[in-house]
């Protein structure tokens, strides 16, 4: 299973490296995503969360 944010579903992407001289090598993009206790439904569930949904959960429950 990969890690993937349950909010925002921001997950790994891929790309390249480019160096000066335009040389390309194939790297991945990873969100910064946390382990986290969540309050889902009446319940508290540990979820993989990004941080931009944290802020925005933290924004919205005040």
């Amino acid at each position: 299973m990969s890690k993937r944010c349950i909010l925002t579903g921001k997950g790994p992407r891929s790309g390249n490296n480019v160096s000066h001289a335009k040389n390309r090598n194939k790297r991945w993009f990873k969100p910064n995503l946390q382990k986290k206790k969540v309050m889902i439904n009446g319940k508290l569930q540990r979820v993989w969360i990004s941080t931009r949904a944290l802020r925005t959960l933290d924004k919205q429950q005040g």
